[in-house]
């Protein structure tokens, strides 16, 4: 059995995994990918309930909540949105021109089983109260304009830094010396600190969270009146050991709820090749069609319909204070009906094997990226032609090469990468070999700098640093002026960590990598295949 890299004890994490039907066998272990000898490669774990937690997030329903509006404000609990400290936050997302703001919205899906309906759902009794975790994550963005919506989803054991988190009782979590699994996260001061651990790992902003759980998922496909899935033969989710989810369904589509929903989101055996990888397609085909189906009950000329899903929304969500109420959420509603689902893209972020977990890929990272600059995933953002800088030549001129003085500082330094040793000295070697026999390397100041610029602090040092600039191929546009600096001062950036020549980075790809397995929204064909040993 695999031993869990946690904070959670392996018969807590483990057991609870094996009864609750997530796909792992009794016994054996689970190789990495390509390792030889392993028993069988681990699949990526895609997440649970993403689909109605993604649903509930969608829900333009709260009018209805208005009939008894104080009874649902009731409903509503309420935790805080960041536990991390104030000083490790991403920077709030910039309005664009029009004065619009993107949207960031975690959403949670507890495993927790602090409730008896929760635990008769979740099984793994002997875990009943115990430490939660976040099996469910997903970033959903929604673009300044409201024109389209990103989901980045996050496997639930990859492995990250989770940061200081302060509980609201006053407990203080330190920050984790290793990483951890990022479900984890959940149990070190609540939901607020998984928020303050996406922020670490992405820079994204977050405004906002919220948390679902078992009995949630239940409450909201039942509310829904049944979600249509698909499967291409019939199906039973179980083997001779007694593990799978117990789903059961004939050939075609069938509209499922309740139970049988949750066991749809959690079928790991019976589809596919049984990897998390064939149950995240599930996942968002049910996203899909429940996204439909609440587009078309949340209208006002079905009240009855309205009413229990305000009902069954607002009993099964946990959110941010900036969330708590039915008005919150109705306005919150309000903004992400103007989405169409044709512009609604779910991606799960691109990860690889380390031992029997994951980390994210470079291809995450440009995911992230594209998220931060709120450029839509499913590429059809309109195409606007960028404008050419044009950077005046100073009217200044130029003093001499050999009377120019030139600070250099090394700038290589990355997220995944330190500074390149001796780099700030061997560009002022290359400085003075040019004729600015004047340079010299600041070996005090290495820092981060993505890309290579020059810096001078006034006007009638602007020259100056444009002649430095053009005499290694740095484009002017890299020509700062900046109160930071007493001289002309370069910057070696991450762009420029070996060589004797410069050469200005190619602007980085906007299009959604491969590996985040995109898919769009409108999608009414998605019918998941069965393995032909779980058939009936």
């Amino acid at each position: 059995m695999k031993n869990a890299v946690s904070l959670i004890p392996r018969d807590e994490q483990g057991e609870r995994d094996e009864k609750e039907g997530d796909g792992r066998p009794a016994g054996g272990t689970h190789g990495g990918q390509g390792r030889p000898g392993a028993a069988r490669p681990r699949r990526r774990r895609v997440l649970r309930w993403s689909a109605t937690v993604l649903a509930v997030v969608i829900l333009g329903t709260a009018g209805a909540g208005y009939l008894y509006y104080q009874h649902l404000n009731g409903n509503i609990r309420k935790d805080d949105l960041n536990l991390g400290d104030a000083k490790d936050r991403a920077a709030e997302t910039q309005a664009n021109a029009a004065g619009q703001k993107p949207l960031n919205i975690l959403l949670i899906g507890s495993d927790a089983r602090d409730t008896k309906e929760n635990q008769e759902l979740g099984g793994a009794r002997e875990t009943f109260g115990g430490t939660p975790l976040a099996d469910v994550q997903m970033l959903v963005h929604v673009s300044a304009d409201r024109s389209n919506m990103s989901v980045i989803s996050m496997p639930r054991d990859t492995l990250v830094q989770i940061p200081k988190c302060t509980a609201p009782d006053g407990k203080v979590y330190p920050a984790t010396t290793g990483r951890l699994m990022t479900n984890e996260s959940l149990g070190r001061g609540g939901p607020g600190c998984t928020v303050a651990t996406w922020e670490k790992l992405t820079d994204i902003h977050i405004d906002h969270f919220m948390m679902i759980d078992f009995s949630g998922v239940v409450s909201m496909a039942d509310a829904v009146g049944g979600v249509p899935v698909c499967v291409d033969a019939n199906v039973y989710s179980h083997t001779s050991s007694g593990h799978g989810s117990g789903l059961k369904l004939k050939k075609g589509t069938t509209y499922i709820k309740g139970k049988q929903a949750l066991q749809w989101l959690r079928t790991r055996y019976g589809f596919e090749d049984g990897s998390d990888l064939a149950r995240a397609k599930a996942q968002h085909q049910y996203m899909n069609a429940m996204v439909r189906q609440l587009r078309a009950n949340a209208t006002l000329s079905k009240p009855n319909e309205l009413r229990a899903l305000a009902e069954a929304a607002t009993r099964a969500l946990t959110v941010d204070k900036g969330l708590d109420s039915v008005k919150k959420l109705y306005d919150l509603a309000t903004e992400l009906r103007k989405v169409p689902p044709r512009r609604i893209t779910m991606t799960t972020m691109p990860n690889r094997y380390v031992g029997e977990r994951v980390e994210p890929t470079e291809d995450a990272q440009t995911l992230f990226r594209l998220v931060r600059e709120d450029i839509a995933l499913d590429g059809k953002d309109k195409k606007k032609k960028a404008p050419v800088k044009q950077v005046a030549a100073s009217t200044d001129p130029a003093a001499p090469d050999d009377r120019i003085g030139v600070v250099v500082q090394n700038g290589t330094r990355t997220d995944t990468l330190g500074p390149v040793g001796g780099r700030a000295a061997a560009v002022a070697r290359l400085l003075a070999g040019k004729g600015f026999t004047r340079a010299f390397a600041d070996t005090s100041a290495a820092t981060a700098q993505e890309t290579t610029v020059v810096r001078y602090p006034s006007a009638d040092l602007a020259g100056d640093a444009q002649r430095v600039a053009k005499a290694l191929g740095i484009p002017a546009s890299s020509v700062q002026r900046s109160t930071d600096v007493s001289g002309v001062t370069l910057v070696v950036g991450a762009d420029w960590r070996s060589g004797t020549a410069y050469r200005a980075p190619k602007k980085a790809a906007d299009k959604t990598p491969a590996s985040a397995q995109a898919i769009n929204g409108a999608d009414t064909s998605q019918c998941m295949h069965v393995n032909p040993d779980f058939t009936w």
